[in-house]
């Protein structure tokens, strides 16, 4: 599927560079949630005795779960699991709680406290090398495709919360290696690129380091705000955010524009160590910063080649961009 996904974007975009970032968001993203499966194995296993002792209790047992689980956020999985039981005898019942019970358990493996802060992005990649070798397998085989298609390809594949330089030098050949062993293998010739997000504080302070394992790199201002912060975005803006404005605390939301003394002064700092190690290197910036335009200011102040926004934000950074190129747009302003 993702080879699809990746042949589509990068036809689109015949001729120009096209960044593709490997998978970002924390894995319980994609898991059943906790609750549900525990609601799940319970009425699985109270069908499964009723069903043993010979008790016709479906219509009993789905009245019962209709009743306790009115609270829950998604109520429909259990729901479908109670209307299917009047059918099935205890064997049925009892395989389908066993397979319950290992998904709970399964699910129970990867569940994390905290995960915005715990097993995403390259940690992935190493605790779960298949998973990256995957979508990098995916990209350069659609790449190969469109390249023998007669159309010009340039995909240039970035790895994510990074926060120390032993992260790439474990994936980066790695990567390398599964990319041309793919090319080889489809006989296209194309290119391709090995980058990184900045957007992990320590990631921004070791950017020298950083930049002598990699071909660009690109600040995710989301996260880089967020952990510079220590933010929660979502959180924040829920529940403080605009009082600390009202209050003077913050002059604006630093989640819609750069905080340039603490952001702002970590990228500037991962730009002039990034560039003395590696001379020329392209750097951007991606996230909802990239379509305002005293962000898109301080960025052309640091020195960054292009920003990334939003589609629908693309022309006021255009915009902006120019202005700030002109001298008539300022940080700040």
């Amino acid at each position: 599927y993702q080879t699809e996904d990746f042949y589509g974007i990068m036809k689109a975009m015949e001729g120009l560079p096209v960044v593709i970032r490997l998978l970002d968001a924390p894995l319980h993203e994609f898991l059943p949630h906790w609750e549900e499966l525990l609601v799940e194995e319970l009425t699985l296993s109270i069908a499964a005795e009723a069903a043993e002792h010979g008790v016709d209790a479906a219509d009993w047992l789905a009245e019962s779960i209709r009743k306790g689980i009115g609270g829950l956020d998604e109520p429909k999985r259990v729901l479908a699991v109670v209307d299917s039981l009047a059918s099935r005898d205890w064997a049925s019942i009892e395989r389908l709680h066993e397979d319950a019970v290992r998904t709970r358990e399964l699910v129970g493996l990867l569940r994390e406290a905290n995960p915005m802060m715990g097993n995403r992005g390259c940690r992935v990649g190493l605790t779960m090398p298949e998973i990256y070798e995957m979508q990098v397998r995916a990209i350069v085989t659609a790449a190969c495709r469109l390249t023998e298609e007669g159309l010009t390809i340039f995909p240039e594949i970035m790895i994510p919360i990074v926060s120390h330089v032993n992260e790439l030098k474990w994936l980066r050949p790695r990567l390398r290696a599964v990319a041309s062993a793919t090319r080889e293998a489809l006989g296209a010739h194309m290119t391709y690129k090995f980058g990184t997000m900045i957007e992990v504080p320590r990631a921004a302070l070791t950017a020298g380091e950083i930049a002598e394992n990699t071909e660009f790199f690109s600040f995710g201002s989301n996260d880089l705000t967020q952990m510079t912060f220590a933010f929660s975005r979502d959180d924040a803006e829920a529940k403080f955010i605009g009082h600390y404005v009202d209050l003077g605390v913050l002059s604006g939301n630093p989640f819609s524009s750069l905080d340039p003394q603490g952001v702002g002064r970590l990228m500037r700092m991962a730009v002039e160590e990034g560039r003395a190690a590696n001379p020329g290197i392209p750097i951007g910036i991606c996230g909802e910063h990239g379509g305002d335009p005293a962000s898109i200011a301080l960025c052309h102040e640091l020195g960054l080649d292009y920003v990334s926004a939003s589609p629908y934000r693309v022309p006021v950074a255009r915009l902006a961009a120019a202005q700030s190129a002109l001298g008539m747009l300022t940080p700040g302003e």
